[in-house]
């Protein structure tokens, strides 16, 4: 059950407080109305779901939590405080972490070194003490290395941590890129279609590694997914759009009971 602190699940798993909370958001680009005075929160520990068909808003809303846009009305609360407009390595900075629709990797660079770059957020030391690789730099490096390490083992690529991106199939560049945004330890991480072009196979590993984060890191997720059975397995609650507005937020059962869920997005049962 729900309470304004939290609730359990149904199987049994407690949920913390509001970690994020959109109030009210309306984004427009001219004008169109891309997200309409939409309001819903996520809590610690969950994992949210974002459904909806195609153009709905939901890459616009990640993009709003994530700081890519700025909303035109509403606020955005996050730990418990109302958070002004920022840049998205400044949201990066406050612990949201996100993985995107189309991979964004370098290509030719190996999955070390991208999964590195997850880590440019925790970097303080100067550029002549990094180029000189001494003292507070050196610590870092090594802190920062011995991290990367952790997320490689945990998601299970090290045979391809020396291999170069560019090389490796679809599924295996998905897996580095969420590698790469857990090297950042985020609060919160937003999966923009995880299994977006995967087979089953990759599917059944990405949704594995998903609980898997949820459960040994503790980490809040946020993502939108397109396979209704992935959604309905994986979520806590779920929030669904269509057309900018939100027509459904419940637990999966409730979004699958829900005739306007249904007949937007399911499709109308016969």
């Amino acid at each position: 059950m729900k309470d304004t602190e939290g609730y359990v699940t149904e199987d049994g798993r407690q949920i913390g407080g509001t970690l994020m909370e959109l109030r009210n958001i309306t984004l427009r680009f001219g004008g169109v109305v891309a997200i309409n005075d939409i309001t819903f929160d996520i809590r610690e520990g969950e994992i949210r779901a974002i459904i909806g068909p195609n153009g709905a808003g939901k890459s616009s809303m990640l993009n709003v939590i994530s700081g890519f846009y700025t909303p035109s009305q509403g606020e955005l609360w996050y730990k418990g405080e109302r958070r002004p407009p920022m840049k998205p390595y400044e949201v990066a900075r406050m612990g949201v972490g996100r993985t995107f629709q189309n991979i964004a990797l370098f290509e030719g660079m190996t999955v070390l070194d991208n999964v590195m770059t997850g880590r440019l957020t925790h970097m303080t030391a100067g550029v002549l003490s990094q180029a000189l690789w001494w003292g507070r730099a050196r610590d870092e490096e090594m802190d920062n290395r011995e991290k990367v390490e952790r997320v490689i083992d945990f998601l299970e690529i090290q045979r391809i941590r020396k291999t170069p991106v560019g090389r490796l199939p679809y599924g295996l560049k998905k897996r580095v890129e969420l590698a790469r945004a857990l090297a950042a330890e985020p609060s919160l991480l937003l999966l923009d279609e995880p299994m977006a072009g995967m087979n089953v196979e990759e599917k059944e590993d990405m949704s594995r590694f998903i609980l898997d984060v949820n459960d040994e890191f503790g980490t809040t997720i946020c993502l939108i997914e397109h396979d209704m059975g992935v959604v309905m397995d994986l979520s806590d609650r779920v929030v669904v759009m269509d057309y900018g507005k939100k027509i459904g937020d419940g637990t999966p059962d409730e979004v699958r009971g829900n005739q306007d869920v249904i007949d937007a997005y399911l499709g109308v049962p016969h």
